[in-house]
């Protein structure tokens, strides 16, 4: 076996990394470094180990049978230094090192907003990335350290620590709406099959069934409408503008309905559901930054 030379840890890194995003480009964006530096990196890395680890075409970068034997010895090998090293932040006074995290839209505005400006400024050795994605995605094996999303989402073999109480959804529609639909019954949550209302695509693919309680009642409904969004913002502003009837978070449009640009319908039927989250891989400890961000968002958390 070859000799280990200066940098060799990187280099390995480096491929680590090209497997796990299956591309050149999204490896070089995540390392911080070109296309072109990377290509010269694993070709000097091929060379010192006598075989090829990489096929790569136009379209994709798989590993050889060698570079398969070799990443599944550098997955654990990796993980032992992340967690070595994990375990030296535990006797540093302030979070240092990088983070990052995948967060949905509606924690980037209801959690991150409020005290990301104050975190950073607090922990200015600790560098953060936030990537906002609605998309479930798996936080391992796209390189993430964390991610937020709703409770019930969450992989079962993640840690998951909760950032917010239970969240309260509603039914929501303009006065302009409820004005213009005025001969349509509107008093039960079935009622809200003869209705236009503005369907969610949640972050796995689905189309998201609304859920509505009153005491034991419960129901989950397949709500018809002719337009589609996966984004809570164009969801409430569409329903600001009179379209139909919007199921969201009331926490989004509290001071909407104060205003009265917003009006909720059958108010008696709501869904009580499983907080946000944070989580992240069961076999890493939880970074301190992250601990101390989580602290943070639950003191300022008021839903």
């Amino acid at each position: 076996m070859p000799a280990p030379v200066r940098g060799e840890l990187a280099d390995l890194n480096v491929f680590l990394t090209i497997c796990r995003r299956k591309s050149f480009r999204l490896a070089a964006s995540e390392l911080g470094v070109s296309t072109s530096a990377l290509s010269h990196t694993m070709r000097g890395l091929e060379e010192r180990l006598g075989v090829r680890l990489l096929n790569r075409t136009s379209r994709s970068v798989v590993p050889t049978d060698a570079g398969e034997a070799l990443l599944g010895h550098l997955e654990t090998g990796f993980s032992h230094i992340r967690m070595a090293l994990d375990e030296l932040d535990h006797y540093r006074e302030s979070p240092v090192g990088r983070l990052r995290i995948n967060i949905p839209r509606d924690a980037a505005q209801l959690l991150f907003a409020p005290v990301l400006a104050k975190f950073m400024s607090m922990y200015p050795r600790l560098q953060m990335e936030i990537t906002v994605d609605n998309t479930l995605v798996d936080i391992i094996g796209s390189g993430y350290d964390a991610g937020i999303r709703y409770g019930e989402s969450v992989p079962k073999d993640m840690i998951a620590m909760p950032v917010t109480r239970k969240l309260r959804w509603i039914v929501v529609a303009s006065p302009e709406y409820l004005r213009n639909s005025a001969h349509l019954p509107l008093a039960h949550p079935d009622d809200l099959l003869e209705h236009q209302c503005i369907r969610m695509r949640l972050g796995n693919g689905t189309l998201y069934k609304w859920e509505l309680n009153r005491g034991e009642e419960a129901l989950a409904l397949d709500v018809p409408g002719s337009l589609i969004l996966n984004e809570s913002e164009m969801i409430i502003d569409t329903a600001l503008n009179g379209f139909g009837l919007a199921y969201c978070l009331d926490v989004r449009v509290r001071p909407l309905l104060k205003s009265g640009q917003l009006i909720q319908v059958i108010p008696e039927w709501v869904c009580e559901d499983e907080p946000m989250v944070m989580y992240y891989p069961s076999r890493r400890q939880l970074h301190p930054g992250l601990r101390r961000l989580i602290e943070m968002m639950r003191e300022a958390t008021l839903y």
